[in-house]
């Protein structure tokens, strides 16, 4: 479990607003979102978008691992884990969630914890959600024998956490670089805590911290405000205003008075370095200039970490963010560097550039892109109700909801002597923690200012002024149809528009290239994988950071790379600019200038990502059980590598070689493009076939799908050493397609098996009754117009658990192929599935995708609507006969990595 242009309406009819509910009164509105409140305390955000077709219910309370005492390190995470085995109105919660069809998730982080559950928008989802959380906020069970089973989820989470080198040294630096306060204590907490806190603990934190006084409701999307109010106060009001009184925190981290340094020893293949400074709170002015001064140290590839160590090939790779939380946080820098290069010279580059600050300050266009790209994050999130509905969980938790307006109008007024004011402020030795210890006659201190007062830096604040809300869309199989304009355009695009009304005027598209055929494509493999790579890193008319920068002007989130069959584009943008987005997508595509300086240091990125997989026991086991089931030669572009033979190729491949595939296999004869959202039809259409119209692809296409073929079955345990989690892949080929008459109940079969929301065979058996493991799951795929399905399980758990969770996996299958499924559970997994692909259907960038593949196979949402009357009228003896006729816990191969020979 886990971490704005809003409406024009909500001042115009503040004053027209119906009465409120008793017990209800009104707080502060700004740019859509309206803020109420209850007489127990219980704060309420409300966040209309008629446009979606969905409901966002987030629970935020302001309790994190920064309130937890000694012997209590994770205790607020655990809760999070805890409060999903149920209440006495919600005995079987992940049951329910799955029953709703809903995405649901919760996530624990330094000042608040939250749940959230996407639903479709309807009055009996969102009564049911509204009860759901009025009830698990005052009486989950919190019992010992759940907290006894979740422990051991949580511990295998930890482990998991403890096989990433990077994830230990962050944890690290920060437990360094604080001595007093609990921001230097990692969320998931210690191991030696998690394994043995007494239920009582954890019964007395949640009754102090689950409570409406110290909780914010936020509801986002289809919602009718008035009648929602009456709703909340209904299901909330009840619960009393505890008598109990929070603890303020008043620990405070004393100024860092000189450079502090950690040392990490684990096995791994790719070495860190990293610098920390200590920062203001996020609610502080001077956070501002300082998440402007990050992103222009930190983006690629205009960043200064990024030209003074990967350019000059000091370090594979760089990065960094900040930690902006409610109280004093941190920036954190680093450089990836492979073995076969010193780590000390990139550590020195990388003090050198943030030294460099000082005497050579950022730019004005340094400055200026920094905020284009900080102000078009925030105005695609708030494009999205669901997205900032989850986001204003950590504004609230940084103390006031409000503040995600303010730090963008912040964002918007800092000018370059704010930034260089904020560098020499900050970027200070004695405020660093680094590798080593210097000390110095004369400390320079940094003093980090007090939490700002929020009742009087939030009094007169009301934000900018709101913009057009969308329409309300019916994501039904037949509307969409219905709305669809389908056509083909030359040189052979097949395109699927969809033109509504969205919120922001927000529009998102994509465009598929398909080329090759199983003969050309022999041998090609790296060389298309390369070339894919390399589109984003420079045209004949524009350099890697110029085309970032241009999409960053146009408010475009763009991603645009190939494999060896085909190449993609996907761009979420505004109305206004994307005719603009169009021609930068058609220059990137058919103006690529491969630049070597890009080819090598893509080379030196891909190698460090592909050495840390060689003792990753999920990409060990996963590429084991892949290539054992995808049985095609070396030449094959379906062939699956080992680890080391793709080190190895992209050593040997050349540019030379992905400029000549490039020349001979791109071009837009075989193509799909799909958009969706605030757009002109026509003028796209026209935009289209003007950029792509005489781009005819060199050679012919013939799809490479996957075939099916038998394998033997085997089990086979992959020692990874030192590491403290494990991996259990299980799998088995299929002869069936997305056609095939058993298809449907393979499909609501698997959903049983390994979906749904903690709640499948697989997960109550193995995660909840078992706690073996934090993730478990099942993936059942079918491919069109061929016969390569496939069935596989994953689990993650530590190493002395991997035979339990075998012996249950083999249990659980053996029992469903034998006994089948209840009535009760089939119809609970119809409601569930069907609810889920209503929820898919909303999001405007999964229809996206969902129209493109069928423009691409010639299909329209008649084959969705079908296949629901199919997985509707189901029968239980139909699932268990499709079962039997296609699974065979004989047949399935097993894949194991871990560190088995180490003694727990």
């Amino acid at each position: 479990m886990k971490t704005v242009s809003l409406f024009f309406m909500s001042v115009a009819l503040f004053a027209q607003a119906p009465s409120l509910p008793k017990g209800v009164t009104r707080g502060p509105s700004v740019e859509g979102i309206d803020e109420y409140h209850l007489d127990n305390g219980l704060e309420v955000l409300l966040f209309p978008d008629p446009s979606k077709e969905t409901i966002t219910v987030n629970m935020t309370y302001l309790v994190g691992s920064k309130h937890e005492n000694y012997g209590e390190t994770g205790m607020a995470h655990l809760l999070e884990h805890m409060v999903f085995k149920g209440s006495p109105k919600h005995k079987d919660i992940p049951k329910e969630l799955s029953e709703h069809g809903s995405r649901p998730n919760g996530s624990t982080s330094y000042d608040r914890t939250n749940y959230f559950e996407t639903f479709r928008a309807t009055d009996e989802n969102l009564k049911w959600a509204l009860d759901l959380e009025s009830d698990r906020m005052v009486n989950s069970f919190i019992l010992k024998k759940d907290l006894d089973s979740e422990m051991t989820v949580v511990r295998n989470e930890f482990e998991m956490g403890e096989n990433n080198p990077l994830s230990i040294l962050i944890e690290r630096v920060m437990s360094t670089a604080y001595l007093w306060h609990n921001y230097g204590k990692s969320t998931i907490g210690s191991r030696s805590d998690i394994e043995n806190v007494p239920i009582e603990r954890l019964q007395a934190f949640y009754k102090r911290n689950y409570q409406p006084d110290n909780a914010v409701l936020l509801v986002a999307g289809k919602i009718d405000e008035a009648k929602l109010l009456d709703m909340i106060q209904g299901y909330f009001g009840p619960i009393p205003k505890p008598t109990r009184v929070l603890s303020p925190a008043y620990t405070v981290e004393p100024t860092q008075d000189g450079e502090r340094s950690v040392t990490l020893r684990r096995t791994g293949d790719v070495q860190v370095a990293m610098e920390a400074y200590h920062f203001p709170a996020g609610s502080h002015p001077d956070f501002a200039p300082l998440d402007v001064l990050v992103q222009a140290l930190t983006t690629t590839p205009s960043g200064r970490l990024y030209k003074a160590l990967v350019e000059t090939k000091k370090a594979a790779s760089t990065s960094g963010f900040d930690f902006q939380l409610r109280e004093p946080g941190m920036a954190l820098f680093f450089a990836q560097v492979r073995k076969e290069s010193p780590l000390e010279a990139a550590h020195a580059a990388m003090v050198e550039a943030l030294h460099a600050v000082i005497t050579n300050p950022p730019t004005a266009e340094e400055v200026t892109r920094a905020k284009t790209e900080l102000l078009k994050q925030v105005d695609l999130e708030l494009n999205n109700s669901e997205q900032i509905g989850l986001e204003l969980s950590e504004w609230e938790g940084m103390g006031d909801w409000r503040l995600f307006f303010l730090h963008r109008d912040r964002i918007g007024k800092v000018t370059d002597a704010d930034v260089l004011r904020v560098a020499r402020l900050y970027l200070k030795d004695s405020n660093m923690t680094t590798g080593m210890f210097l000390p110095t006659a004369k400390p320079d201190r940094t003093e980090i200012p007090a939490t700002p007062d929020l009742v009087s830096t939030l009094k007169d604040y009301k934000g900018n002024a709101a913009v057009a809300t969308g329409e309300a869309f019916d994501p039904s199989p037949k509307n969409i149809d219905a709305r669809t304009i389908r056509g083909e355009l030359q040189p052979g695009i097949k395109m699927a528009f969809i033109s509504k009304k969205t919120r922001g005027n927000s529009v998102v598209a994509t465009m598929s290239l398909h080329f090759g055929d199983e003969k050309s494509l022999q041998d090609e493999s790296m060389a298309a994988t390369m070339a894919g790579a390399m589109l984003m890193r420079g045209t004949t008319k524009h350099t890697r950071e110029q085309i970032k920068d241009q999409f960053d002007k146009l408010k475009a989130a763009v991603q645009i790379g190939g494999t060896a069959t085909s190449a993609s584009v996907n761009i979420e943008t505004t109305r206004e600019n994307l005719p603009a987005v169009l021609a930068l997508v058609a220059e990137v595509l058919r103006e690529p200038a491969f630049p070597e300086k890009e080819f090598e240091q893509m080379k030196q990125a891909r190698l460090a990502s592909l050495e840390q997989q060689k003792t990753e026991p999920n990409a060990i086991a996963q590429i084991s059980l892949m290539r054992h089931m995808s049985v095609y030669p070396k030449s094959d572009p379906r062939y699956v590598r080992t680890t080391e033979e793709s080190i190895a190729d992209t050593k040997a491949v050349t540019l030379d070689e992905a400029r000549k595939f490039y020349k001979e296999f791109y071009g837009a004869s075989n193509a799909e493009i799909s958009v969706v959202g605030d757009f002109e039809a026509e003028s796209v259409q026209q935009s289209v076939s003007k950029l792509f119209g005489d781009w005819k692809s060199p050679k012919p296409f013939h799809n490479l799908n996957r075939e099916y073929k038998a394998v033997e079955a085997v089990n086979q345990s992959i020692e990874t050493p030192d590491k403290a989690n494990s991996m259990f892949f299980a799998g088995m080929p299929i002869d069936i397609t997305d056609e095939s008459k058993d298809y449907p109940a393979l499909v609501l079969g698997n959903y049983m098996l390994g979906g749904g929301f903690l709640n499948s065979r697989l997960a109550t058996r193995i995660r909840v009754k078992d706690g073996l493991s934090y993730g478990v799951g099942s993936m059942f795929s079918a491919p069109t117009k061929s016969n390569g399905g496939q069935f596989m399980v994953y689990a993650i758990a530590a190493p002395q658990n991997v035979a339990k969770v075998e012996a249950d996996f083999k249990e659980e299958m053996a029992r469903a192929l034998k006994d089948g499924f209840t009535a009760e559970e089939i119809a609970a997994a119809k409601s569930g599935w069907l609810q889920d692909g209503q929820v898919s259907r909303s999001q405007d960038n999964e229809l996206m995708h969902k129209l493109a593949g069928e423009r691409f196979w010639d299909r329209t949402m008649a084959y969705d609507a079908d296949l629901a009357a199919k997985v509707s009228a189901l029968t239980p003896q139909d699932i268990v006969e499709a079962l039997r006729r296609h699974i065979d816990v004989a047949k399935i191969s097993i894949y194991k990595a871990g560190d088995f020979a180490k003694k727990p």
